[in-house]
């Protein structure tokens, strides 16, 4: 079966002013919302004495205060008695729902099945943009728990007219490839990646295994490691930006940025060091504000939030592709970023030196790196495991990395000529890093300082 080009095509493809009336019709429902529904957004709106009647339209929410990310646990149990997002009556709420918790105790938020239906809406325009069609076979690798990724995906599928295997995790059996021959995995990419070593230890090449598209969500990745795990499956790899707070940006074929569904989610980048919104093409941190229609009703709504994630805005024009939607740079998470002498590098920045194609050959991608010293000397040490570390040429390796970690980079390059970075490595075999007796999520980038 052809697929389908849009899923909505009529709101994907509508012409920017027309978009933007759309939104500013709904910022000013939202906020109205938020003033009459929201416990703390009413108390929110009078301490900073806001008329929420004077914001009409998108532009208004750049002169609104930040909403930290923080705030929410300091608004929900156990600092206060209730839930001051909780913006519906309890017989309207149709799920609860938590954070995963891996930068502090889990956020809580409250779905009605509106919330839900547009959230599948959400994945399901995605879904169709990474060319999914009807009776596919979709793996869900992700946590059916009280997360809300799995679940808005299981429900998205079904509007796709997807079959799902609800697994949950990428460690299932080797049968449910050979049994049910999915065509389309989601996971993460290390997860894909330890799938396609099982599956070969099983006798069954990746790429033969009838899975023709990846979808990768649960972290950020570099472009490098997407190319390394395309050419293992032989298919393509398409990136999602999910989170409970309603964030879900989609990849088209184009694979130039992440389509946002500005109809239903607002987005816009702010950089707390300066103290402003950027501009387009400038890196910020996603500020979201959710978007109702006139009429609906949402659980936990968000204004002017801080999601602590940072991107950049590729374009607001009219994709290849025949979408209008924004479309950002892949987010990237503060809380993944270390300074080494004064120069900011990302967990992101180690992985694109790790897969560089030339150590593919020796190491398998998984790495773990961690960060010791003083103001004076940095070491970061990177940890890498290789199929068989004695056969491994560590030298150059360890020059590829670093060639790579330093390219476009001369504030780290000055820092490592001057002796003021140290780069340390350490082989491993498989199964050797400290990550891989950690459940859940693990940081593969450390500050031990």
């Amino acid at each position: 079966m052809a697929p389908e080009l849009y899923w909505n095509e009529t709101i994907e493809t509508m012409e920017r002013g027309d978009l933007d009336a759309l939104v500013d019709e709904r910022v000013k429902y939202t906020v109205r919302y938020a003033s009459e529904h929201s416990p703390f957004y009413r108390r929110w709106f009078a301490a900073h004495r806001i008329d929420p009647a004077s914001v009409t339209c998108h532009e208004d929410l750049l002169e609104l205060p930040i909403v930290e990310g923080n705030t929410i646990r300091e608004n929900q149990p156990p600092n206060t008695p209730d839930f001051a997002f909780l913006s519906v009556k309890n017989k309207d709420v149709f799920t609860i729902h938590e954070t995963t918790g891996t930068s502090g105790i889990p956020k809580s938020f409250f779905l009605t099945w509106e919330d839900w239906e547009r959230y599948a809406e959400k994945y399901a325009r995605a879904f169709t943009m990474e060319e999914l069609v009807p009776g596919d076979r979709l793996v869900v690798c992700a946590s059916y728990g009280m997360n809300i990724g799995a679940n808005t995906m299981t429900l998205a599928a079904h509007l796709v007219g997807l079959s799902v295997v609800p697994e949950g995790k990428c460690t299932f059996p080797v049968r449910v490839i050979r049994n049910y021959r999915p065509t389309v995995i989601v996971g993460s990419v290390f997860k894909l990646l330890r799938l396609a070593r099982r599956l070969r230890a099983d006798g069954i090449d990746p790429a033969e295994s009838g899975v023709r598209r990846l979808i990768i969500g649960g972290e950020g990745f570099a472009e490098e490691s997407r190319a390394y795990l395309e050419k293992v499956w032989g298919c393509d790899a398409y990136n999602t930006y999910g989170s409970t707070e309603g964030t879900m940006c989609g990849e088209c074929s184009v694979k130039q940025g992440l389509h946002c569904p500005e109809d239903l989610a607002h987005v816009d980048l702010y950089d707390p060091a300066m103290g402003r919104f950027v501009k387009d093409g400038e890196d910020g941190r996603l500020v979201l504000t959710t978007l109702l229609p006139p009429g609906g009703k949402a659980g936990t709504l968000l204004l002017n939030y801080d999601t602590e994630d940072w991107s950049r805005v590729v374009t607001r024009g009219r994709c290849a592709c025949g979408r209008t939607h924004l479309k950002i740079l892949p987010p990237w998470r503060e809380a993944e970023t270390v300074v080494i002498q004064g120069c900011s590098v990302n967990r992101i920045e180690i992985e694109r030196a790790v897969f560089q194609p030339d150590n593919l050959d020796s190491i398998t991608g998984e790495y773990e790196a961690f960060v010791y010293g003083d103001e004076d000397e940095t070491i970061l040490r990177v940890s890498l495991e290789c199929a068989d570390p004695a056969r491994a040429d560590r030298k150059a390796i360890e020059r590829a990395f670093t060639d790579a970690l330093l390219a476009d980079r001369a504030d780290l390059q000055e820092a490592h000529e001057g002796g003021r970075l140290r780069i340390l490595f350490h082989f491993t075999p498989p199964g050797g890093l400290e990550l891989a007796a950690v459940k859940g999520r693990p940081k593969r980038l450390v500050d031990r300082r």
